[in-house]
């Protein structure tokens, strides 16, 4: 399929096809009059690359597991493997964390609202976003805005 028909069917803008493609993630077969042509191996990778951005992988990530399965399987590729989903399965649990804790002070604090108690309780409201933010500088909730 060509490179619109692609985009459409994954939900990302061609520019983003393109840019993946500069960074060497995707890899379509290139026709004579210059056309891009995306294969199962590209659908493939792709949804590889969709489905470990929504886990947090950043691109660089996801070229480093893409460049290990084209190895040929080791203990060091191995290795490498286990070492960078290690690293990213604990940054998940502790974003876990902060957003179970994030949850529970938000369901209090509309609790609270609803039943018309912000004002004798607005000290309380503060408390929770300080304890929040004081998660987040310890790196417990610590995400990317960008």
């Amino acid at each position: 399929m060509q490179i619109k028909q692609f985009a459409t069917k994954y939900h990302v803008s061609t520019d983003t096809v393109r840019y993946y493609e500069k960074e060497g993630l995707l890899h379509p077969n290139k026709q004579d009059n210059g056309y891009r042509v995306y294969d199962v191996t590209c659908e493939h990778t792709i949804k590889f690359i969709l489905v470990l951005r929504q886990l947090g992988f950043t691109l660089q990530e996801i070229k480093q597991l893409l460049s290990l399965e084209q190895k040929p399987v080791s203990d060091s590729c191995n290795q490498e493997t286990v070492q960078l989903f290690s690293s990213k399965i604990n940054h998940i649990e502790q974003q876990l964390l902060f957003y179970q804790q994030a949850l529970q002070s938000l369901q209090l604090t509309r609790t609270l609202l609803a039943e018309g108690k912000y004002a004798e309780n607005k000290l309380v409201i503060g408390s929770l976003i300080e304890d929040m933010y004081k998660k987040l500088q310890e790196g417990s909730g610590h995400y990317e805005t960008t």
